[in-house]
């Protein structure tokens, strides 16, 4: 069984994807750097990459538990060219994982799309739009046209988390062994659990 801190195994997807290499992420809405985390075990594996989380709160904690770089900061101020200008083009993760009820969620994923997207791939993706809550914004559909414009497959849609629907996971066929993607990819909403087991 592989270790997981993810509040929905998402570090699992990612690495399942991904394999044993030790590879780049950007984590945008990071929140505690361990509890429910996606990128913890990634960081103890040996993975470089940054945190973006707004609560000062975690600052002391990321200092300690974290090795890779952390930005204290609101996620729609943050200028993306220039923290990943040390980073390959071609990265391993992202996730964007934000509030869906202020728009930050839809708004971040907008400015990556204009500020990054023509230059920089990433292998998995894991975007929380929060379906559940209500259609903010059209979150889901506009999420949906933005990645599938950009190249990205929809590997698991609309994963749920005790029945509520919340996250969709993707990768980007030009980075990955899609050999494992066809495997495992749906198109039905499948509860996390059911996601863990068909990749383990």
């Amino acid at each position: 069984m592989m270790e997981t801190y993810s509040q929905a195994s998402q570090d699992i997807f990612v690495r399942y994807i991904i394999g044993d290499k030790k590879g780049y992420f950007l984590e945008i809405g990071s929140n505690d750097p361990i509890v429910f985390n996606n990128t913890y075990v990634l960081d103890k594996l040996g993975w470089k990459g940054i945190m973006i989380e707004y609560d000062s709160k975690y600052f002391e904690k990321y200092k300690i538990h974290r090795t890779s770089q952390f930005v204290i900061k609101n996620a729609l101020t943050v200028n993306y060219k220039d923290i990943l200008e040390p980073y390959p083009k071609n990265m391993d993760y992202l996730q964007i994982d934000l509030e869906v009820i202020n728009k930050s969620t839809l708004d971040v994923l907008i400015i990556l799309d204009k500020t990054i997207f023509d230059d920089y791939k990433f292998a998995t993706v894991t975007f929380e739009h929060d379906f559940y809550r209500g259609n903010y914004y059209d979150t889901r559909k506009i999420s949906r046209e933005i990645f599938k414009k950009r190249g990205y497959l929809l590997v698991f849609p609309d994963i749920k988390n005790d029945n509520l629907i919340f996250e969709d996971w993707y990768v980007h066929p030009d980075l990955v062994n899609m050999n494992k993607v066809n495997k495992i990819i749906t198109d039905k909403s499948l509860n996390y659990l059911e996601v863990r087991n068909v990749m383990i």
